[in-house]
């Protein structure tokens, strides 16, 4: 599994520094670079395995790949700021605030949100514009207000609320916060492939919740030297999350399930899909 993170590690960086060679270096463009460096790229991965598993080379589908890493980053950056979850640490260095100052994480996180929708429009994504499109489409929705940005939203308005979020609450935020995401990363093989979708969203609404899960594992046991970012907030901070609401075990034992879940999702590919079932068990044996 690491290997094949590493694989694609290497491939995503070699398109991003392809595509911003071109640029200059002012902090915004030094901002970007710096942001985009490091992360797991189990998005990217998801993007070239359900691509894979419908015949699309990685040659291809990396520019897809590479979007979602620069959209992700974008999420990342602005989640971080004082305004949003005030965060110091981010995979192990300073957050772009931190390193530079507010007003360069904004507009940093406003260039990689760019960056996302120019890279899927590039012809080498694929020959049919529709196919394109579509790809646009679907980002836009899943990162916008009807998906990424709305479980923000969310996420910020439970933390004034006078009652504390409740397991279907906290699932629905944590669906469009997190989720939505990882889902258009895994059907966007799907969509190059001009296949349906069906099995591989059923898949990643699973393994999308158990990431979250072992997000809030990991903000009670995990270790900052490996995380990579700051542990133990939301506990400090009072903030319902799966461990809160299920405790430590059953939070780990839910999770299990959700990845037998979409295990199960994949069967219509049969061995094919064995990459993507790694994927999920991955999701919650991560210590990062």
């Amino acid at each position: 599994m690491q290997a094949r993170l590493d694989q694609c590690q290497a491939l995503v960086q070699t398109c991003f520094d392809a595509v911003l060679s071109p640029l200059g270096d002012t902090n915004v463009e030094a901002g970007m670079r710096y942001a985009l460096q490091g992360g797991k790229r189990l998005r990217a991965l998801l993007v070239v395995e359900s691509a894979a598993l419908h015949e699309i080379p990685s040659i291809q589908s990396v520019w897809s790949a590479a979007a979602i890493e620069a959209m992700h980053a974008y999420s990342l950056v602005h989640d971080d700021l004082p305004c949003m979850d005030d965060d110091d640490l981010r995979r192990g260095q300073p957050t772009v605030h931190k390193r530079w100052d507010e007003a360069t994480a904004v507009l940093v996180g406003d260039a990689l949100q760019s960056l996302s929708f120019e890279l899927l429009s590039r012809p080498e994504v694929a020959e049919s514009s529709q196919i394109r499109v579509d790809l646009l489409a679907s980002l836009a929705r899943a990162s916008g207000a009807q998906g990424m940005v709305l479980g923000q939203a969310q996420d910020i308005a439970a933390e004034t609320s006078e009652a504390p979020l409740d397991l279907m609450a906290i699932t629905e935020l944590q669906a469009n916060k997190t989720g939505a995401l990882i889902e258009w990363s895994a059907c966007a093989g799907a969509i190059l492939g001009q296949a349906s979708p069906a099995p591989l969203r059923a898949y990643a609404k699973a393994i999308g919740l158990a990431f979250q899960i072992q997000d809030d594992v990991l903000d009670v046991i995990g270790d900052t030297d490996k995380t990579g970012k700051a542990v133990g907030k939301d506990q400090d901070a009072g903030k319902a999350t799966f461990v809160s609401l299920l405790g430590l075990s059953g939070a780990q034992g839910r999770a299990a399930k959700l990845v037998d879940e979409a295990c199960a999702a994949l069967d219509p590919y049969g061995n094919r899909a064995e990459p993507l079932r790694d994927i999920a068990r991955f999701v919650i044996s991560r210590e990062t």
